[in-house]
């Protein structure tokens, strides 16, 4: 009797353990792990404003943003599952504080970007995104270069998430 219950036991047990475990598959908190996309091509940004060089400057970090990130290899367009493409469309610099003598202690640099992830084979849009970023700097410390930079690791950081994690 001690028998059969042990075994019912063991049975039961090992059961519950192999319930668990067909639940369970590979799971990763990276979404390109099942994505089709292996490979992007980022086309030259275009640039709709007066600011000259920043767009170019913004495609070179986006290429290095991706090559650091790793979970798609930057290749040419011939070769991509995809091709991103941005315009730069607006960029807009205005004082964000004034001290107690109505000087300005920091600017704003706001940057709007439209973003186009496509595929290469029929031209289709896989996400379209209006990208709009901000860059605080102060006059004292800073420059308005420092501004963009901050505006612009933002619209970096927001493009490579919005490409390779789809949550």
């Amino acid at each position: 009797m001690v028998k059969a219950v042990v075994n019912r036991f063991v049975l039961t047990a090992l059961g519950a353990i192999s319930l668990l475990g067909a639940g369970c598959g590979v799971y990763t908190f990276n979404p390109a792990g099942k994505s089709e996309i292996q490979a992007i091509a980022v086309e030259r940004f275009d640039n709709r404003t007066a600011e000259y060089d920043l767009a170019d400057r913004m495609t070179d970090l986006v290429i290095d943003a991706f090559i650091s990130d790793g979970t798609m290899k930057v290749v040419s367009i011939d070769n991509a599952d995809a091709v991103l493409v941005g315009v730069l469309t607006r960029y807009d610099r205005k004082p964000y504080k004034y001290d107690e003598n109505d000087q300005v202690e920091s600017y704003s640099v706001t940057m709007d970007f439209d973003v186009v992830l496509k595929n290469p084979r029929d031209d289709s849009e896989i996400w379209r995104e209006k990208m709009i970023q901000e860059g605080v700097y102060s006059v004292e410390a800073e420059t308005e270069q420092d501004g963009q930079g901050k505006a612009v690791d933002r619209l970096v950081e927001s493009i490579v998430n919005r490409t390779t994690k789809s949550w």
